[in-house]
């Protein structure tokens, strides 16, 4: 993604990158799928294992996604730093 910045009447273009890698777009997903299944079988009227796959995907794998640093993106940080 490139970000065009105006300074002074001049255009400075700067490579901006996102802060997720692979591995977070599969624990987001998982934590998705997770997250769906225990509306599903909440709303075929589970009470123990409908509360216990949402409390993983919401309070576990969303925050583990967000967190979990990927190994490609911290290299690409050291290189640039």
């Amino acid at each position: 993604m490139v970000l065009k910045v105006k300074k002074d009447k001049q255009v400075v273009t700067e490579e901006v990158e996102w802060p997720f890698g692979k591995k977070n777009y599969i624990l987001f997903a998982a934590a998705v799928v997770v997250i769906v299944i225990g509306f599903v079988t909440l709303g075929q009227g589970s009470m123990t294992l409908a509360p216990l796959l949402l409390t993983i995907g919401y309070c576990v794998l969303i925050p583990a996604a967000i967190l979990v640093r990927d190994d490609v993106v911290e290299a690409k940080e050291k290189t640039n730093a």
